[in-house]
């Protein structure tokens, strides 16, 4: 999706949902399953069986929600219009367009859904995903090349967010775009939001980059093979190829992957600074010093015992902070501006360290060396609730309890483990709850 001027995506908590450059993208996660590419299948076609009976509601839902929506489209056809729609421009793209269920299904789940790093990167880096990534390496490396050399963004990192994205361009979406973001702004949960979407969608037919049935994507309107939103095709998409059009959909990835160099380009991309670097940490490390709040340069932490895996100092790439995505029993991390700029892809933390890590074995480089403490049962979205409640009324401040475990959560966690003693590592886990529900 794009998902770009939203930051499309997974948060740290790895909330289901959509993905690309935005700024205040809906929550969604990116797509670490991947099939090979030769044989994928659109996870669009996918389709459950249903009983008869359940057909059945789905129809009589279908056929009752229409009432509403087709007066709902007369009515935006005419905010549309005020501005600068062209009429026929929109009755095009409507012709045939319905209120469909199964969009707002996919929306409503998408909170439900967990998964841990370690498991989001099993995927996001797998040995599949990574022979794929260098298979379109070669397959486009003039054109790759070419991307780098005037956006100044490695051409692996591109790689990357095309594969996590999309797959290499195997599962760019085949939803309808138009009926997708329709259905989402009358349905009304992020109206404004998708009625925004839905305008710089109708903006992109009338430049005539595309046609209204031409214009595929996900179900949350993130479009093409580095799934972009239309308000972030509008800002950044990129007519590379010189064609006279920017054209994300087709076979020919071009413009696609050069809107996401340019996407990262304006968001501050340092070629040569890595994302970050996997680190070890003293033993008697202070751990309310992993903050993002917190920077120093490499030679400052090296100072407190933070080192590189091979032993050494890390080398000076600037200030950086220590991420630790699973507490203080997984993988540390230093972590420059570079990931930063990734984030405004997809704000989600699991998002940014796959496509930095893809990105890393794409241009040869080892494995995450650290064990993940894998085999305890997450917690639900319900449970992260609970959590965050639980934290409050302990008189630590958070703005909302939504079950999203974002930097504001971490940091009442971290504060709430100094207060009782514990190793202040902000990771919300079952033994944080436990804690929390026996004091």
């Amino acid at each position: 999706m794009h998902k770009m001027l939203i930051t499309l995506g997974l948060v740290a908590s790895f909330l289901a949902g959509p993905s690309v450059a935005s700024e205040t993208a809906p929550e969604t996660s990116p797509r670490p399953t991947e099939p090979p590419v030769a044989t994928a299948i659109p996870p669009s076609l996918i389709r459950p069986i249903a009983r008869p009976q359940e057909a059945t509601l789905v129809e009589i839902q279908i056929s009752t929600s229409n009432t509403g929506f087709q007066q709902w489209v007369k009515g935006f056809r005419g905010r549309a219009l005020a501005k600068g729609i062209n009429s026929a421009i929109f009755d095009q793209a409507f012709r045939g367009v319905k209120f469909d269920n199964n969009i707002i299904a996919k929306d409503r789940n998408q909170s439900e859904f967990t998964k841990q790093i370690w498991d989001y990167l099993d995927s996001a880096a797998s040995p599949v995903r990574v022979k794929n990534g260098q298979a379109a390496l070669r397959k486009h490396k003039q054109i790759l090349d070419k991307i780098e050399a005037r956006y100044g963004v490695e051409k692996e990192v591109v790689a990357a967010i095309w594969g996590l994205e999309s797959a290499y361009g195997a599962q760019r979406g085949d939803i309808d775009v138009i009926e997708a973001l329709a259905t989402l702004a009358y349905e009304g949960r992020r109206g404004k939001f998708f009625e925004a979407q839905l305008i710089g969608a109708l903006e992109i037919l009338q430049s005539g980059d595309v046609n209204p049935r031409g214009m595929k994507g996900s179900w949350a309107g993130a479009m093409g093979h580095t799934q972009f939103i239309p308000t972030s095709y509008l800002a950044y998409a990129q007519d590379f190829n010189g064609d006279g059009k920017r054209d994300i959909w087709s076979n020919d990835p071009s413009d696609a992957l050069a809107s996401a160099a340019a996407y990262l380009a304006k968001f501050g991309w340092r070629k040569g600074q890595p994302w970050g670097v996997e680190v070890i940490l003293p033993a008697k490390f202070n751990y309310e010093l992993a903050s993002r709040k917190i920077r120093k340069n490499p030679g400052d932490w090296a100072a407190l015992g933070v080192r590189a895996t091979s032993g050494g100092k890390v080398p000076n790439h600037g200030s950086a902070s220590i991420l630790l995505p699973a507490g203080a029993t997984g993988a540390a991390f230093m972590i420059f501006n570079n990931f930063a700029v990734i984030e405004r892809y997809n704000k989600a933390d699991a998002y940014v360290i796959g496509v930095g890590h893809l990105s890393d074995l794409l241009g040869g480089g080892p494995p995450i060396k650290a064990s993940w403490p894998r085999g305890y049962a997450p917690l639900s979205f319900k449970e992260k609730k609970e959590m965050q409640r639980r934290v409050i009324r302990k008189g630590f401040e958070l703005e909302k309890v939504d079950g999203i475990i974002g930097p504001n959560t971490i940091n009442a966690i971290r504060a709430y483990q100094t207060s009782v003693g514990v190793t202040p590592d902000g990771f919300a886990s079952q033994n944080l709850l436990k804690l929390l529900r026996g004091r």
